[in-house]
C-alpha cells in the first residue's frame, strides 16, 4: 500500500520585469538564468508557473537550464490578493494604511484572489501520496510566496502581508508527515551577484 511521503516546495519570485511589466528586463532574464544554474543537481519533478509573461519568461529559462523539468501553466500560482482581512484583524497602528494599501489592487484581484489562494494550499503544499519524497518548483509572485510562507509557519492569515520576496530569489518550504512544516530557507539569493540582487525590494528595505 502506497504511504505519504515529503514533499519540497521551492517558491521562486519572477525575475525583474520591465517597466511595463510586459516580461523581463535583461537583468530578469539574467536572473532566471542563473537560478536555473542554482537548481541543478535538485530532482525537480516539475515547474509550475503563473500565466502573467514575466513567470512564465522566468520558468522558461530557469527550465532550459534543467535536463527535461516540464513546465506546467498554473492559475493558482498566479498574481493575486490571496486574503482580505478586516480591520479588526490587524494591529491598530497599521489597519488603516493596510487596508489602503489593499484598496488600490484592481477589484477582481481582490475578488478572486482568495479562492485561488485556497486553490494554491490545496496543490502545493502537504505532504505528497507515494514513497518517494517530490520536489517542485513555483515560480510565482510576491504576494503567494508571502501567503503559503505564512501558512507553513502557521500565522494568523493577514500576515501574509509584509513577507516581501525579491526577484529570483529562492525560498523552500519542507512538508514531512507527522511533522509540522518546516523553512529550511527564505528569500535566499546567493545565486545571484550583488547587482543583480535586492530588486523588487524598495530601498527602505535593503539590509
Amino acid at each position: 500500500m502506497s504511504g505519504t511521503a515529503t514533499r519540497y516546495l521551492y517558491l521562486a519570485r519572477h525575475g525583474e520585469a520591465t517597466p511595463d511589466e510586459t516580461g523581463l528586463s535583461d537583468n530578469g532574464r539574467r536572473q532566471a538564468v542563473l537560478l536555473g544554474e542554482r537548481l541543478r543537481g535538485i530532482p525537480l519533478s516539475a515547474i509550475h508557473h503563473g500565466p502573467l509573461a514575466r513567470a512564465e519568461q522566468t520558468a522558461r529559462l530557469v527550465g532550459e537550464q534543467l535536463d527535461g523539468v516540464r513546465l506546467h501553466l498554473s492559475e493558482p500560482a498566479g498574481d493575486y490578493i490571496p486574503y482580505l482581512p478586516r480591520k479588526e484583524e490587524l494591529p491598530p497602528d497599521a489597519a488603516d494604511a493596510m487596508l489602503h494599501h489593499l484598496a488600490r489592487f484592481p477589484s477582481e484581484e481582490r475578488e478572486r484572489g482568495p479562492a485561488l489562494a485556497r486553490e494554491a494550499l490545496a496543490q502545493f503544499t502537504g505532504p505528497v501520496e507515494g514513497d518517494e519524497p517530490r520536489h517542485e518548483l513555483v515560480v510565482t509572485h510576491n504576494f503567494l510566496i508571502g501567503w503559503l510562507v505564512r501558512a507553513a509557519l502557521d500565522a494568523p492569515p493577514w500576515r501574509w502581508m509584509g513577507l516581501n520576496h525579491c526577484n529570483a530569489a529562492l525560498t523552500v518550504i519542507r512538508y514531512a508527515p507527522d511533522r509540522p512544516s518546516a523553512m529550511l530557507f527564505s528569500n535566499d539569493m546567493r545565486h545571484l551577484p550583488p547587482e543583480l540582487q535586492w530588486t523588487g525590494f524598495p530601498p527602505e528595505l535593503r539590509v
